[in-house]
C-alpha cells in the first residue's frame, strides 16, 4: 500500500503504437513516444497539446483503457494493465465523448452508478452542485453538450475516487456551467484528490493547474508550474517577464527610440499600438513622458502579462496541423 503522500500517477517512458490500419504504409504508427509525468495528490496536473498530440491516448493508457507498447505506469501504486476491479473503484474517469447510455435519465443513472461503490458521494449533493435537477426528466440523448458534460463529471465523481481523470472537461460548457465546474474541481483538489486533466484551452489550464506538461508529437516538450512556464523564454532558455502594452492614440507615431532595447512595437491598424517584451517601469515612465511632451492622451490603455497560450505557441509553433 502506497503512502498517502505518494503520487497518484507515475508515467515513465510511455510508448504507444497503433496500426497498421492507422498508417498509410501498413506500418505501426507511434502516437506516444517516451512520455513521462508525475501527478501528485491534492494537485491539478494538466496535459496541454494540440489535437493529435497524444493527450487522450496517454490518459487512456494511464487508466488501463488502452494497453501501452512500452514504458511503465503506476496508478495509485498499481499497474493499470494488470490490476483488478479494486483499482478501478478508486479511479474516476470523465471521457471526452461522455460514454453515457443515451436512453437513461440523469438521476436514476447516477443512483445506479453509486450503488456499485462502497462509499459513494451523495448523489443529491452532486445533482445540486452541478445543476442536474434542471434536466432530470430528459433522456441523455436529448441533453445539450454542456448538460452531458456536467452529468459525465457527476458520474466520474459519484464513486468518490482518489484520482480523477478529466478529458477536455469544459468542452461545450456555457460560462455559468464552466464556473460551477471549475469551482467544484478546485474544491476537490483542496480536499486532497489528485486530478489529471487534458485540454487545448490554455485559459482553463492557466486558471486551474498546479503543474503543467506541454505535449507535442507524443513527447513532453516542457513542464513546470504556470508561474515557471510564464517566466521562461523557451527559445533562449532565459528567465523573462514579458508583457504587452496596448493603447490607442493618433496614427503614425514613432516612439521606438524612446523605449529600451528588445521591445517590439507594432501598429496593427491605424492608431492601435502594441509594445511587447520585458517592459520595465522605466519604459513606462519614458513613454508617458514622451506623450506628455507632445500633449498626447491615449484613448485606451491596457497592460497584459504573457499568457500560457503564448508559451504554448512559442514551444509548439504557430502552424496549423
Amino acid at each position: 500500500m502506497r503512502s498517502p503522500d505518494s503520487p497518484v500517477l507515475i508515467i515513465d517512458g510511455l510508448i504507444k503504437d497503433v496500426g497498421p490500419l492507422a498508417s498509410l504504409d501498413g506500418k505501426m504508427l507511434r502516437v506516444v513516444g517516451g512520455l513521462s509525468l508525475v501527478a501528485e495528490r491534492g494537485q491539478i496536473t494538466a496535459l496541454l497539446g494540440a489535437n493529435g498530440a497524444g493527450k487522450t491516448t496517454t490518459l487512456e493508457c494511464a487508466q488501463g483503457l488502452q494497453r501501452r507498447t512500452g514504458g511503465s505506469i503506476s496508478l495509485l501504486g498499481e499497474d493499470p494493465d494488470t490490476a483488478g476491479a479494486s483499482l478501478r473503484a478508486r479511479v474516476g474517469v470523465m471521457l471526452q465523448d461522455g460514454g453515457l447510455p443515451p436512453s437513461a435519465r440523469p438521476i436514476p443513472l447516477l443512483r445506479h452508478i453509486a450503488g456499485m461503490y462502497r462509499n459513494p458521494m451523495s448523489v443529491d449533493l452532486l445533482v445540486e452542485r452541478l445543476g442536474i435537477a434542471q434536466f432530470r426528466r430528459t433522456n441523455i440523448r436529448r441533453l445539450s453538450g454542456g448538460q452531458k458534460q456536467r452529468l459525465a463529471l457527476a458520474a466520474a465523481l459519484v464513486g468518490n475516487p482518489e484520482i480523477l481523470f478529466l478529458d477536455e472537461p469544459s468542452a461545450g460548457l456555457d460560462p455559468q456551467s464552466r464556473q460551477i465546474v471549475f469551482e467544484l474541481i478546485a474544491e476537490l483538489r483542496d480536499s486532497g484528490m489528485g486530478i489529471v486533466l487534458t485540454t487545448h484551452l490554455m485559459d482553463d489550464a492557466q486558471r486551474l493547474a498546479d503543474y503543467v506538461y506541454i505535449i507535442d508529437g507524443g513527447h513532453n516538450v516542457a513542464e513546470g508550474t504556470v508561474a515557471e512556464l510564464l517566466s521562461s523564454d523557451h527559445s533562449a532558455g532565459e528567465e523573462v517577464t514579458e508583457r504587452t502594452l496596448f493603447f490607442d492614440a493618433p496614427a503614425g507615431l514613432d516612439f521606438s527610440t524612446v523605449l529600451g532595447a528588445g521591445l517590439a512595437v507594432s501598429e496593427s491598424r491605424a492608431g492601435s499600438y502594441a509594445v511587447t517584451g520585458a517592459l520595465t517601469p522605466a519604459d513606462l515612465a519614458a513613454l508617458t513622458a514622451w506623450w506628455a511632451a507632445r500633449d498626447i492622451m491615449p484613448a485606451s490603455l491596457r497592460l497584459e502579462a504573457r499568457s500560457l497560450e503564448d508559451v504554448f505557441l512559442d514551444i509548439s509553433g504557430r502552424d496549423i496541423r
